[in-house]
């Protein structure tokens, strides 16, 4: 794994979600690939052990349920030279109005609200520990052009572009910018089992889904943008032009 020029603080760390697989791996790659130290945060702690196995000892793997607050902060404790922070982690199960239940939207807005929350929270008195720092949240396209049959998932990924808004200027007294990538279609194992995105990426301008590794390159982007705050950033490969 090739490390980049890029000058960096010395001892630089980022803390990623859902680093264990899919995009969230992805950035975890990325930002070890720039020489920085990866927090790697995931509830499926074999996953963790085998992308440890396969990142090396900069990689560390942090199993946790994001949902719990409390546990987030056992498992964090004071981390050094914290700088960047990557709300990756995210469920999609599919849900209608006629089909929702209340344990279903708990799950969804739990992982992808709650959990952005507690992390972020957690992490913030070690980005001001360094001075300052960047939060990339995770929502998604559907945040803004909904997708058939993900009622609670839109939603709650439209949350978390509002709180990005909030943090940021909650938070930028502080040194912290906070954004938002919104993903359109993203090839990665958990997308393809949906069993519609081969048929989805016929509406997308460019004709394919992203790589990961393209959403891990904005996502680096954002973690080094000096004057961006609450913005997100949609990716999607044209999918809103039309």
């Amino acid at each position: 794994m090739a490390v980049s020029s890029h000058t960096e603080p010395v001892g630089s760390t980022a803390l990623v979600t859902g680093a264990a697989s899919g995009m969230g791996r992805a950035v975890a790659e990325r930002f070890l690939t720039e020489g920085w130290t990866v927090l790697a945060l995931d509830r499926d702690a074999e996953a963790l052990d085998k992308a440890a196995a396969e990142l090396g000892l900069a990689y560390r793997p942090v199993p946790v349920d994001i949902t719990d607050r409390t546990a987030v902060a056992e498992a964090l404790g004071e981390p050094v030279g914290l700088r960047a922070v990557v709300n990756a982690a995210g469920i999609y199960p599919p849900s209608l109005l006629a089909d929702y239940d209340e344990p279903a939207y708990r799950r969804i807005f739990d992982v992808n609200v709650l959990g952005t929350l507690n992390v972020t929270a957690e992490a913030v008195p070690a980005l001001r520990a360094t001075g300052g720092g960047t939060v990339v949240n995770f929502a998604s396209i559907d945040a803004f052009a909904v997708s058939p049959g993900q009622l609670l998932y839109s939603a709650s990924k439209a949350a978390v572009v509002c709180l990005t808004r909030s943090l940021a200027h909650e938070l930028g007294t502080d040194g912290i910018a906070v954004n938002a990538i919104a993903p359109g279609w993203v090839d990665t194992p958990g997308t393809r089992a949906g069993g519609r995105m081969e048929e989805a990426v016929a509406a997308v301008p460019l004709g394919r889904a992203a790589q990961p590794e393209e959403i891990a390159d904005w996502v680096w982007k954002l973690c080094h943008g000096s004057y961006l705050t609450g913005e997100t950033l949609v990716v999607s490969g044209g999918l809103t032009v039309r």
